[in-house]
């Protein structure tokens, strides 16, 4: 969601002028900053408070466009998520030929707790500026919860030595260290090292320890990462910024050793606000048109992926554009046949039901609404799409529309392998790493 913000430049702040908010650490707050901290639990250390403070600073007041240039803070206790959160600042002095503004900061929690207290030294803009800039609260009732148990239930397990794949842009490489400093990877780099170091020089990214091997162009970084895993260097795989069939060709090449009898898969695992529970989109990236066989694989693997997240018995809405078996639609013909194969045996693990529209699939009042009884409707922890077309939508509509975390992993193969859009952020690569540990292990 995202909110138009109007900064005051220099010459509109007065002295004594004062700005304050009140906000609740949300569940998506609570996540990202497990993620920031290393969080064993709930509770967020007040530290966390002068990330908070910095937010409001550059968004609010003065707000786009400032700079913080100094800060003197002191911190106190700790939060949980839905504590209300006030945060008080206040104009100390303005040096107009510096073009600096003290304020005075105070954040207090709930009682009149001091989490974090001090001054700090801003450089506003000089000119007033527009920006459309998202919020920072969470969308809903359920936001981060998905995110902040993925990462939880990966921090008992030693990091995967992970193959990545030309990560030669900035998110990219930042993903992959991101994910090596949280424990859930030891990243092994594949790509033209002069141009992977100068991204970390100018990013300020460290890489120290971490192995990089040189290649001179992404298809033969996409190989050198495949044979490290053929090699037993490696026991995963990470997409960088190269195309997604230049990886998936090398894993996929005969030689590369890396295929089962399974149809290889690609999952989107969502963190959406308003659902009360993770979502699994399938299949958004791989297969364009699957036919029955292959959808079957599709599900296979995406209940194993359930399974290592903890959902024993995944529930699984075969999704069409409506709810009854018709020759018209050639989706409605698979699930009923997915379904009959699940009751003989053919497909274990899960309850399958179908066909479901999305309404019915994801929301118990659209299911009675239209009378539907099943185990499964309204209360779906897999999507099995009709087509990639259908599921890409979906995903992506979820994420960009509805506020969505998301992670993306490739099964199906001797080893996971992660793969994430070249515009997806570092959160997104880390949440996707994250999968990688879970699924490493089978």
């Amino acid at each position: 969601m995202l909110t138009i913000r109007r900064s005051k430049p220099l010459s509109e702040l007065d002295r004594g002028e004062t700005f304050e908010v009140q906000d609740t650490l949300s569940a998506a707050h609570v996540a990202r900053f497990s993620v920031m901290f290393g969080l064993d639990d709930k509770v967020v250390p007040a530290r966390a408070a002068g990330a908070l403070l910095a937010h409001l600073i550059t968004t609010r007041f003065p707000g786009p466009g400032s700079r913080i240039i100094a800060e003197n803070l002191r911190y106190g206790g700790g939060m949980t998520e839905g504590d209300v959160l006030t945060t008080g600042l206040a104009v100390l002095d303005i040096d107009q030929q510096a073009g600096v503004a003290r304020l005075a900061c105070r954040v207090t929690g709930p009682g009149g707790m001091v989490l974090a207290e001090g001054e700090v030294e801003v450089l506003p803009p000089t000119t007033a500026e527009e920006r459309a800039l998202p919020q920072m609260t969470g969308l809903g009732p359920h936001a981060g919860k998905v995110m902040a148990d993925l990462f939880a239930r990966c921090r008992a397990l030693p990091p995967v030595p992970t193959a990545v794949a030309h990560p030669c842009d900035a998110e990219s490489l930042r993903g992959a260290i991101l994910a090596a400093q949280q424990g859930l990877i030891t990243p092994i780099l594949t790509g033209p090292e002069a141009r992977i170091r100068a991204i970390a020089a100018k990013e300020s990214l460290d890489l120290s320890g971490i192995a990089l091997i040189g290649t001179e162009h992404s298809h033969a970084s996409a190989e050198a990462a495949v044979a490290l895993v053929r090699e037993g260097r490696a026991a995963a795989l990470m997409k960088g910024s190269l195309h997604t069939d230049e990886l998936l060709g090398a894993a996929l090449a005969k030689e590369a050793g890396l295929r089962t009898e399974r149809r290889v898969s690609h999952a989107f695992v969502l963190d959406a606000p308003l659902y009360p529970r993770p979502l699994i989109i399938t299949d958004a990236a791989v297969n364009i048109a699957p036919d029955l066989e292959a959808k079957a694989d599709i599900i296979r693997n995406a209940i194993k992926l359930a399974q290592a997240m903890g959902i024993a018995t995944p529930k699984v809405a075969i999704l069409a554009a409506v709810e009854t078996v018709t020759p018209k639609m050639q989706a409605t013909l698979d699930a009923a046949a997915l379904c009959k194969m699940a009751e003989r045996g053919q497909i274990t693990g899960g309850v399958l039901d179908g066909p479901l529209a999305f309404d019915n699939a994801i929301s118990p009042v659209a299911a009675a609404a239209k009378g539907i009884q099943s185990p499964v409707a309204g209360q779906a922890d897999i999507l099995l799409v009709p087509d990639l077309e259908a599921g890409n939508m979906l995903a992506k509509q979820l994420a960009y529309l509805g506020g969505a975390e998301s992670a993306g992993i490739v099964l199906g193969l001797r080893v996971p392998m992660a793969l994430t859009s070249r515009a997806d952020n570092a959160m997104a690569r880390l949440a996707s790493a994250a999968l990688l540990r879970l699924m490493a292990p089978a």
